[in-house]
């Protein structure tokens, strides 16, 4: 491995760690889901690193077929770029409507009180919930992890083409692969480190009455996810 390479390789890393830490939608969406959702922690693994490779993975892809067929950096960079802003409104529409629902779920579960006079006079009360879109929130839920899936497909990993493949590209194709490697590996190990953190010091609070909210406020991390990424540039 020759010293630019080397750079490079070190360069990769750290951007791959920085680049996932600052950018929340990169495991908002999974924590607040797995939370939401109750999933369990294979679960929120393979979603979790699968929408990671699909989000590498895209921007590879693109990488390989733009430095093969002699593309220019600049033209790369405004699809990237098209497709960062896509994957934005997709996180914000999806966010909407599922805190929408959530919102909703949570007024229709709310406990609540029925008294009821027996026969010799006396009075009793009891308390239940509404579970009559039991079926319709698994099935919402079942599709959720495809939707995150689709989102990341079209969400770049902006610094990784312009930044690391194209210089990685001048040296080599096994530095190009190195290069590319580290980024992809280190980006998905933070992603699940930061989901599996996160979700640890999560499952310690005492929730209480917000429970029932879980559903609205992972739609609405997903939703600020998304305008992170349109209106900061995150």
């Amino acid at each position: 491995m020759n010293y630019e390479i080397y750079i490079l390789s070190l360069t990769a890393a750290s951007i791959g760690f920085f680049h996932t830490l600052i950018g929340p939608d990169h495991y908002l969406p999974f924590i607040m889901m797995a939370k939401a959702g109750k999933w369990s922690k294979i679960k929120t693994f393979w979603v979790t690193f699968s929408c990671g490779i699909a989000h590498v993975l895209s921007s590879v892809v693109l990488g390989f077929i733009g430095i093969a067929a002699g593309i220019a950096l600049n033209e790369l960079e405004l699809i990237e770029g098209t497709r960062g802003e896509l994957a934005g409104w997709a996180l914000i529409a999806f966010g909407f409507a599922y805190m929408v629902w959530g919102i909703k779920k949570a007024y229709k579960n709310k406990p609540h009180s029925h008294i009821h006079v027996s026969g010799d006079g006396t009075y009793t009360t009891h308390s239940h919930h509404h579970h009559g879109e039991h079926v319709h929130a698994e099935e919402k839920k079942s599709l959720t992890p495809w939707i995150l899936f689709v989102v990341f497909v079209l969400g770049p990993c902006e610094p990784l083409i312009p930044i690391l493949m194209f210089p990685a590209a001048q040296q080599s194709v096994i530095g190009l692969i190195t290069v590319t490697a580290i980024f992809g590996a280190v980006t998905i190990l933070t992603m699940l480190s930061v989901v599996f953190v996160s979700l640890w010091g999560i499952n310690l609070l005492p929730l209480g009455k917000l429970e029932r909210y879980t559903h609205a406020l992972a739609g609405f991390a997903i939703f600020a996810s998304g305008l992170a990424i349109n209106l900061l540039g995150l």
